[in-house]
């Protein structure tokens, strides 16, 4: 019997997921060359989503992203492929990131943050892709302190196979792969949960097999991200797809002749508690909401310490990460101590 339980047109993100994910988005933009500022050569109007346009802005005004804005109650992990994001919080963190790292933030009793898109080649275009998932946090740890994680692509195991098929493991494990650690309260962060985040990548003709989970009550969804035509668990798609697996068993997927193909996978036991979610915000009661937004209003989450909304840091900055006071890199990642203008190994 297939692993398939049901399938859909994958439509415009967000895209449907299950518990304990809340929210996923597959971001394609092809940025032109920036100027001298990062900045695109049009203005955004606030809210810039049209996905038939070759890129958009989002919430950005001339540098494409999203500024400052307030989050609790769960995890955001951002999974790059292209393209760089600047991000700052209100713990005084930053990073440039892309290119294949991963950053996981716990925004647990809040925390506000920034992501934008700087345009940082200014005589070519600057494509960017990534993932944007919002894992859910139970109860018990909605209101742990925010913490920040940073994987650098090196870190980031990912299995190439002969037929040219690849699966690069964002979380969780794949065979005898595992992931780096994610964030120490993450609804990951146990075994037993079994959480995986997949980005597989199929040229024509190859194929690839998720096995069975070995741990009851998982959840798992497929989006087919890129190309016309795939084969699922044997059964042909000639458009692209989201679907519901049984992860008690094997999935198995496949490119065709014609087409090559990209999925995104999410896997994970279901936390089975409810979920009250308002913008931002996503707790268990709606009462749990209110207070949320009141105490946002009332301390901004330990309010924003950058010099702008939509910071972006210079064009010939690295990818970096500052966290506690301690700036790592891909090529130092145990960091280096950043004392105002002084450095400290």
């Amino acid at each position: 019997m297939s692993a398939l339980l049901r399938t859909a047109p994958l439509g415009t993100p967000p895209y449907q997921t299950l518990d304990p994910f809340l929210f996923a988005v597959y971001h394609k933009d092809q940025y032109p060359a920036g100027n001298s500022r990062l900045e695109a050569p049009e203005t955004g109007n606030g809210a810039d989503f049209d996905p038939s346009k070759p890129y958009r802005m989002y919430h950005g005004d001339r540098v494409p992203g999203f500024p400052q804005h307030p989050h609790r109650g769960f995890e955001t992990i951002t999974a790059t492929i292209d393209g760089i994001i600047d991000h700052t919080d209100s713990m005084g963190n930053g990073g440039r990131y892309g290119f294949g790292d991963s950053q996981w933030m716990t925004a647990g009793k809040g925390i506000v943050h920034g992501e934008m898109f700087p345009l940082v080649n200014q005589t070519s275009d600057n494509p960017c892709r990534f993932f944007q998932i919002w894992l859910n946090l139970p109860a018990k740890d909605k209101m742990v302190d925010p913490h920040f994680t940073m994987h650098w692509a090196p870190q980031v195991n990912k299995v190439q196979r002969d037929d040219g098929s690849s699966l690069t493991l964002f979380a969780g494990t794949y065979k005898s792969l595992k992931s780096e650690a994610p964030p120490p309260n993450s609804w990951a962060s146990d075994p037993e949960n079994d959480v995986a985040i997949y980005h597989i990548t199929l040229p024509p003709n190859s194929q690839i097999k998720i096995p069975a989970s070995e741990k009851d009550g998982v959840n798992r969804t497929l989006y087919m991200i890129e190309g016309e035509e795939a084969v699922i668990d044997g059964k042909s798609f000639s458009h692209k797809i989201w679907a519901v697996a049984d992860a008690s068993k094997e999935l198995k997927l496949a490119a065709t002749s014609s087409s090559p193909s990209q999925f995104l996978i999410l896997q994970g036991k279901a936390i089975g508690e409810p979920v009250a979610q308002r913008g931002p915000f996503v707790m268990n009661t709606q009462q749990e909401i209110m207070q949320a937004f009141h105490d946002y209003q009332r301390t901004q989450f330990g309010g924003w310490p950058w010099p702008q909304d939509a910071m972006v840091f210079p064009q010939d900055k690295g990818r970096f990460a500052l966290l506690n006071g301690v700036e790592m890199t891909p090529e130092n990642p145990e960091g280096t101590r950043v004392d105002g203008d002084k450095e400290e190994r």
